[in-house]
């Protein structure tokens, strides 16, 4: 990329653009020039991101087939993805913090669909979970690095709704990829169909480098350990963002787990769909396309709280009616469940980048580590309990997840009440 179009502005200088009294108008806005184009550009990111992350989620079963293995083991095929992502998030945050957010974001879509190419040809179990590691290390600078670009070129105001519309391109990503893998893999197999992803992700990957616009307002950061520490440091001391993580944590192990086993249920008795139509349950993430656009309105209504209160309550009653032997119930809890779930990480993340006032990009990146160290734990957990108890352990790890959001939850209400308490004293 030619050095003009993202020169980092020297630590502690004026740039021209903040020098001028129209800076805070030059941020993008929703019907303002740049905007549509940003927008579609980290939506196609977020389409290849989860497109790739979870490439093999739907078809576990025939993994498990194909290597002999059971779906404790075959399920490490996710893990190793997203705990990969979780490990790499924060120093890739950093690397986003010196070099530039569309920098950082560029080389790791370039890294992780050449990964993605190399997938289908795994030789073993252990090979193919080693390539989904790399991939999600190289997948981690993505996240952070987006919403970090978007706290900064995105209106405050619109912030919400910019973040919503990325949860909602990882919906579709997630979404169309199990549904092309499902159907593909049905007619030619599993390799075939995590290659054709792959192929999809190369597309996404050259339309976002081309689309999105070059940041206006970027403060080169710097790469120093014990300033990096700090600001670790600093955002874990903070009462708020500690909340915002584990909840984004808890209500990803409850997707994870789900996602991870629903494979297995159907397929087997009393359903036994075949791969194809597995792979269709999961259009329902349209239902998380919408949930995550619209979180600034739910917000606007219900306040940050309320909204979490009710993401948590629409993913527990989901869960509850996924136990029945109705195939109608199933999709209908697991409509729930991915409506709640993506509101709850877009009312959470999108809170993350308001409260950080600096190093958003660590803030973002450390919310992102939680958030997919419970996608890890989810997909790891929800298979154990699947082997130990069929889908009612599944389902009983999700409610314990849940039932941490709202305590979690329950106590930041009760915190800022006595903070307000305090101030009017």
């Amino acid at each position: 990329m030619p050095a003009s179009t993202e020169a980092p502005t020297r630590v502690g200088a004026v740039s021209p653009v903040s020098a001028a009294p129209a800076a805070v108008d030059s941020r993008l806005t929703p019907g303002g020039p740049g905007y549509r184009r940003m927008s579609f550009a980290l939506f196609l990111a977020g389409v290849a991101t989860f497109a790739l992350l979870y490439s093999t989620q739907a078809l576990l079963p025939l993994i498990s087939g194909d290597f002999g293995v059971a779906a404790s083991e075959a399920s490490w095929t996710v893990a190793a993805a997203t705990g990969g992502l979780a490990l790499f998030v924060l120093p890739m945050s950093a690397l986003s913090e010196r070099f530039g957010r569309r920098t950082v974001m560029t080389a790791s879509l370039a890294v992780a669909v050449t990964v993605g190419l190399l997938v289908p040809f795994a030789p073993s179990l252990t090979a193919l979970v080693v390539l989904r590691a790399v991939q999600g290390a190289a997948l981690a600078g993505l996240p952070a690095s987006a919403t970090a670009y978007l706290a900064e070129e995105v209106r405050p105001k619109a912030l919400v709704t910019a973040i919503g519309l990325f949860v909602a391109g990882n919906s579709v990503g997630g979404m169309s990829g199990r549904v092309i893998t499902g159907w593909v893999a049905q007619e030619w197999g599993w390799r075939v169909a995590v290659g054709v992803i792959g192929a999809i992700a190369v597309a996404c990957a050259v339309a976002f480098r081309l689309l999105l616009p070059a940041p206006k307002h970027f403060v080169a950061g710097s790469l120093r350990p014990r300033v990096l520490l700090g600001t670790v440091r600093a955002h874990l001391g903070d009462p708020l963002l500690r909340r915002l993580y584990a909840i984004g944590a808890l209500f990803m192990t409850v997707f994870g787990g789900v996602y991870t086993v629903i494979g297995y249920r159907l397929t087997e008795a009393p359903f036994s769909l075949p791969q194809g139509i597995v792979g269709s349950i999961f259009l329902v993430y349209l239902v998380g396309t919408v949930s995550a656009s619209t979180a600034g309105r739910l917000v606007g209504r219900l306040g940050r709280r309320g909204a979490l209160y009710a993401a948590g309550g629409t993913t527990a009653a989901g869960l509850l009616l996924s136990l029945a032997d109705s195939l109608w119930l199933v999709l209908l809890g697991l409509i729930l469940i991915t409506g709640g779930f993506f509101a709850g990480h877009a009312v959470a993340s999108s809170a993350v980048s308001k409260t950080a006032t600096h190093g958003r990009a660590q803030a973002s990146a450390l919310y992102q580590s939680a958030y997919y160290i419970g996608s890890s734990a989810g997909s790891t957990v929800g298979a154990l309990a699947f082997h130990a108890g069929g889908w009612t352990g599944t389902v009983g790890v999700g409610l314990l997840a849940v039932l941490g959001v709202v305590t979690i939850t329950v106590l930041g209400t009760r915190a800022a009440r006595a903070q307000q308490r305090l101030a009017t004293a």
